[in-house]
């Protein structure tokens, strides 16, 4: 029997959630004494630090375009425009606005954390809003994550007061422009953004197994924001894979204590009964939680993966197509779906799904992995259209 996904928080878009009452102590949640001392550095002091290279950029590059255009529409100018600063979005790994900056490239927060920490240097007012969107999901092994999103509002510099340019907030938003106008954003603090921050690496550790590091970041998440929820699921998935199970359940009841109908929290909860032998208590979860999702991330994906595996590729199409239905921008759905219309002899379809596989790939190396198989795809067809005829006699 497959074992069932644990589900995760990541923002690489952003997750968020309504601010619950007032937070319950966290200390009695961590359990230092279990882990050993993490492999990694495990601070979020450099998170908006800006590096020499950020100084020389703002103040030799761009200077005569700050003072032109002033410095709010100068350095939106900069980040948006391709001849500039070339931004890559890469969701391999949640970045400071130093490593940002370096690589030209990181997912939602770090592109944002970039931008503010460059704006805060121009002496510009920055803002940051969590936006509400229908979550999206991607996965590493068993774990799911859930993706939401943040972006971030330059202000005027308060020296700048009085001047004629217009000195509107502007929001800089990483997004494409048609995703945008479903956004409903609501303002969140530093404090917010840098347990986001930690909590990313946490979950970014817990895919690679590295059990102690995802600790420490989930507690260090916490401890910049203790009314996360994020973060505590975070938490409590890390005390599952280390074992931990009765710590687990006490933090997806406090959760649950807070946001009921929180999904993640009723699905690693429920699965965190299971493994203590509750099978009851599991399953009266499972439907309380199938009344408020009827239908779970990947659920026809993992369907159509079970009728590849039988080789059985006219069903396995149909349950990725619904999957890409319900989620037109990740690029595992395309792929799959193109790997079954390919197996059906459909491959003008194959390469297409391919391509857009390719197209919403979040990391460098998922590009270059569907694009060399697309690669392949063409040189094959492109054979096949070489290859004589057989004549008869």
């Amino acid at each position: 029997m497959r074992a069932p996904s644990l589900l995760l928080s990541i923002l690489g878009l952003l997750s968020a959630c309504a601010t619950p009452p007032a937070a319950a102590p966290i200390e009695p949640l961590f359990a230092d004494r279990l882990f050993a001392a993490p492999s990694e550095r495990v601070s979020t002091d450099e998170v908006f630090t800006v590096s020499d290279e950020m100084r020389r950029y703002l103040r030799q590059e761009i200077a005569e375009q700050l003072s032109r255009k002033g410095a709010q529409a100068g350095l939106i100018d900069a980040l948006y425009r391709k001849n500039q600063l070339k931004l890559e979005y890469d969701a391999a790994t949640t970045k400071t606005a130093a490593e940002a900056f370096a690589t030209r490239s990181g997912n939602c927060l770090s592109l944002v954390i970039m931008t503010a920490a460059l704006a805060s240097e121009l002496k510009l007012q920055v803002m940051y809003q969590s936006a509400y969107q229908d979550e999206t999901w991607s996965r590493t092994g068993n774990l799911l994550f859930a993706s939401g999103h943040v972006n971030v509002t330059l202000g005027r510099r308060i020296m700048d007061a009085g001047t004629t340019r217009d000195l509107s907030p502007l929001t800089i938003d990483f997004l494409p422009p048609e995703d945008l106008r479903r956004l409903r954003v609501r303002e969140i603090g530093q404090q917010r953004v840098l347990a986001m921050f930690a909590n990313n690496r946490a979950a970014e550790a817990l895919a690679q197994g590295r059990l102690d590091d995802a600790y420490a970041w989930s507690r260090a998440a916490l401890r910049h924001d203790p009314t996360f929820h994020g973060a505590f699921n975070t938490l409590g998935v890390v005390y599952m894979r280390h074992g931990d199970l009765a710590l687990a359940e006490r933090v997806f009841d406090r959760i649950l204590s807070r946001e009921a109908d929180n999904t993640r929290a009723l699905a690693n909860l429920a699965e965190t009964y299971r493994r203590l032998g509750r099978g009851g208590e599991a399953e009266t979860l499972r439907l309380r939680l199938a009344a408020v999702e009827s239908v779970p991330p990947f659920h026809f994906f993992q369907l159509g993966l079970d009728a590849a595996r039988n080789s059985n590729w006219l069903a396995a199409r149909d349950y990725f197509a619904r999957e890409v239905a319900r989620a037109e921008h990740y690029h595992e759905f395309h792929f799959w779906l193109g790997v079954a219309d390919w197996q059906l002899g459909h491959p003008e379809q194959a390469q297409k799904h391919l391509r857009l596989a390719m197209d919403s790939s979040t990391t460098r190396g998922q590009h270059d992995l569907y694009a060399a198989k697309l690669a392949w795809l063409q040189s094959r067809e492109k054979a096949s259209e070489r290859a004589p005829a057989r004549g008869g006699s």
